[in-house]
């Protein structure tokens, strides 16, 4: 994960290390709070390179999903819309979460239903044109580019399915296998070097048919060669509105003593709140 101090590979292990070190009982505190000044729709995943913020987000326009837009919005540190950026075509409108591996952007657009379509595109993030690297008979619902395999890795709508595309053999099929974890559903994933990736999710937990449900948000590293994690831990930290702040968007990145952590989980009228967290 991309950071202003060291190189983009530096971090990455510095933010996986971390991670493991994380537990039910790290304490989270706030670190300011930025409010987009446009309408983001539904964001889905972030990544920040220098002072600049890219998410990626969907738009709905009919009831049934089946019309819509998908979105990548480049924004300022201040909440301010830079570019907006349309990605999908037709009924593949849902952009899901998203990568940044130094140089190019990685997003996965689906359409908004399980068992789908998805296309994935690479964004040069200073020019903001996209190329579309793959089509998957699958919504994926987050990827990653492993630059040390040089490979594609996404998780399918609940993240019940991880998937594997080989970028050295382009148009071969993909790879499969069952997450063995049901404690989250990830929604923004990031590469986390050595074969890993990061990812924040949220399980939503009813009592009863009819009560509200209670959202527990969490973050995960995972291994991909394994296909499953090598540490969990919950992110008790919640909006005004109940919702886990790892709800969708999830960026972190180390500072001197911990991680910051940076989640984006309201609709249409969206606020970016960091919060710090130290580590042994």
């Amino acid at each position: 994960m991309h950071a202003t101090v060291g190189n983009a590979d530096d971090a990455r292990a510095i933010v996986a290390e971390r991670v493991t070190k994380l537990s039910r009982d790290s304490v989270w505190k706030p670190a300011g709070a930025v409010r987009m000044r446009f309408r983001t729709w539904h964001p889905q995943g972030l990544v920040k390179i220098g002072a600049s913020l890219f998410f990626s987000s969907v738009e709905v326009r009919s009831a049934d999903r089946r019309e819509g837009a998908g979105h990548l919005f480049k924004a300022s540190m201040s909440g301010d819309l830079a570019v907006d950026l349309a990605l999908g075509e037709g009924a593949i409108f849902h952009p899901g979460g998203i990568d940044y591996d130094g140089q190019n952007i990685w997003v996965p657009v689906g359409e908004y239903r399980p068992d789908s379509r998805s296309i994935v595109y690479r964004v040069d993030p200073q020019s903001m044109k996209a190329i579309e690297v793959l089509r998957a008979a699958d919504h994926i619902g987050a990827i990653v580019h492993d630059t040390d395999a040089d490979s594609l890795h996404g998780v399918s709508w609940g993240s019940r399915r991880f998937y594997r595309w080989s970028l050295a053999t382009p148009g071969a099929p993909p790879t499969s296998a069952l997450n063995p974890s049901h404690y989250i559903d990830y929604q923004d994933c990031k590469y986390a070097g050595a074969h890993r990736m990061v990812c924040g999710g949220v399980a939503e937990l009813r009592p009863a048919a009819d009560q509200p449900p209670f959202r527990l948000g969490g973050i995960d590293l995972i291994d991909l060669a394994a296909a499953r994690p090598i540490h969990q831990a919950p992110v008790p930290l919640w909006t005004a509105g109940r919702l886990a702040m790892t709800q969708n968007p999830v960026w972190l990145e180390p500072t001197a003593t911990g991680l910051r952590a940076y989640f984006m989980p309201e609709d249409d009228v969206s606020t970016l709140y960091m919060y710090d967290v130290e580590l042994p």
